[in-house]
């Protein structure tokens, strides 16, 4: 199924902006629920998390971004934040054209 607000029958193209916009106004996708409860589960310290199926198509599962801050980056650089998550998500990985990561330490 192809999201009518997302699909630009004219050229064949997504419009990711269009697509956002009608996301946020529904539910969370299976893949988002998913992702969400392993990474809760690797990441207990996570003070805040967000994952976001940002594929072109409604929930299809290609492309997620994830938002985590967790006390466990602490005294890690970025890229051994982002490994973390990688390998936490390596079954997942698989399936996955794309994925976004953004990781912090929470402010206190």
């Amino acid at each position: 199924l192809v999201c009518q607000t997302c699909f630009l029958a004219a050229c064949g193209q997504f419009l990711s902006g269009a697509h956002q916009a009608h996301r946020a106004l529904s539910t969370q996708t299976n893949g988002e629920v998913r992702i969400t409860q392993i990474l809760k589960e690797k990441f207990p310290q996570a003070t805040s998390l967000k994952v976001l199926d940002i594929s072109g198509k409604c929930g299809c599962g290609a492309m997620y971004e994830i938002h985590i801050e967790s006390d466990e980056f602490k005294g890690k650089k970025t890229v051994q934040q982002h490994q973390l998550v990688n390998q936490a998500l390596r079954d997942e990985i698989q399936s996955m054209h794309g994925l976004r990561i953004f990781t912090d330490v929470p402010r206190k």
